[in-house]
């Protein structure tokens, strides 16, 4: 992987394309385009050695078999340990004290997905990225401004030096700034909520079920890892998160227990606790003139449905199929028929799932009555349709076609 120094620390530099952010989007767009002879360039306000060995975060990424195979072609899969993969073999949907159950389950053997921890995707991307040498990585600095025209692109960084590229590629979160400087308004649901995510042991097995429980006041879900091992996530007030943040580690074993009515024994905390906001995004536009957006910039997904990194793998894979397929036909790799095709296509796959996400996430965190009658009503109706059933298990498992 090129470094700032292989280009010197000139006040310019040109390339093909320019990409704000070298997170799993960023990166992984980048060696989708290895080999196309392409120079992509990648800007990160992070140093590197965080890149290269990202710090455990306390996320557990459900992976669909489409996103595995995408790690695959990007030569990223094999890089991530076996020991550290959790096959997902069932889903169950809970509400309260309801005898009624949403169960999902895949036909045969197959599991629903994988649970990868993030910080082992994002590692296993970066290096798939260096031992292809793909792209020029330059860290620890900012993007301060974006500019583009029918010309090309321009960033400017924080000290002083400019990129200029014949496409950008924004992949700088789901509160993108460069999204922002481009004009493009953002639809933002901010929950009001927070979410802790932590590792637990516990005393009873999970079976391979991920547990999604909405009871009074709180939402749980129970991912399930390797051996008598579990993915915590609360959703919670800001200010009972930040209380469970500060508990000793007895005391929020101990809170866990009550909150789960100990379905799954006596819980003990086996790892750090980690907390991030709830709020979800979805920009009204993903590409510009010579622009375009990648991953949580695109679409900021609540975890509920856990298809936001998914999102994430396949927009990035999508938007470089684009790129080769312009530069086949002989046309700019920022041909606008292009982009838009890149458009059209991520967002027929995203926009149903994010609108039922954030409908179901209302509906199942609203504690008022009339909210209680409406999804116990919901829960009943799904318990009684198989065929429903079947087609959420094959969006859950989202097969590589399509």
């Amino acid at each position: 992987m090129g470094k700032p120094g292989d280009k010197g620390q000139d006040a310019s530099m040109d390339c093909d394309i320019a990409v704000i952010g070298a997170g799993p989007a960023g990166l992984s767009f980048a060696r989708a385009l290895a080999g196309s002879g392409l120079h992509v360039v990648l800007v990160e306000r992070a140093s590197e050695a965080s890149l290269a060995d990202p710090a455990f975060d306390g996320r557990e990424i459900a992976l669909t078999h489409r996103s595995q195979d995408i790690l695959r072609d990007l030569d990223a899969w094999d890089r991530i340990p076996p020991a550290e993969m959790s096959p997902l073999r069932q889903a169950r949907v809970q509400d309260g004290v309801s005898p009624f159950v949403l169960d999902f389950s895949p036909p045969g053997e197959t599991p629903l997905g994988m649970l990868v921890p993030n910080h082992l995707i994002r590692r296993a991307i970066y290096d798939a990225v260096r031992d292809a040498d793909c792209a020029t990585l330059l860290t620890g600095v900012a993007v301060t401004a974006v500019e583009t025209s029918p010309r090309g692109g321009l960033l400017k960084l924080a000290d002083g030096r400019q990129i200029r590229a014949r496409l950008v590629v924004a992949a700088d979160t789901r509160f993108s700034e460069a999204r922002r400087q481009m004009g493009i308004a953002t639809r933002m649901r901010d929950f009001g909520k927070s979410m802790l995510v932590a590792r637990v042991a516990h005393e009873k097995p999970h079976d391979g079920i991920a547990t999604e429980w909405f009871g009074h006041g709180q939402t749980v879900a129970m991912l399930p890892l390797q051996g008598a091992v579990s993915s915590i996530v609360l959703t919670l007030p800001a200010r009972q998160i930040e209380a469970l943040m500060q508990a000793s580690p007895d005391a929020f074993g101990a809170d866990a227990t009550r909150r789960t009515d100990g379905r799954w024994g006596a819980m003990q905390l086996a790892g750090t606790r980690h907390a991030y906001p709830l709020v979800a995004t979805y920009a009204q536009r993903f590409v510009g003139t010579r622009f375009a957006l990648v991953g949580d910039a695109a679409v900021g997904m609540h975890p509920v449905t856990a298809h936001g990194f998914n999102f994430g793998l396949a927009g990035a894979s999508r938007l470089a199929e684009e790129i080769r397929a312009s530069q086949a036909r002989r046309r700019d790799i920022a041909d606008p028929g292009g982009l838009l095709r890149y458009e059209l296509a991520h967002r027929r796959a995203t926009w149903p799932l994010f609108t039922a996400t954030n409908a179901i996430a209302s509906l199942y965190t609203d504690d008022r009555a009339p909210a209680r009658l409406v999804r116990g009503a919901v829960l009943r109706l799904g318990a009684a349709l198989a065929p429903a059933r079947r087609l959420v298990t094959a969006q859950l498992m989202e097969a590589r076609a399509g």
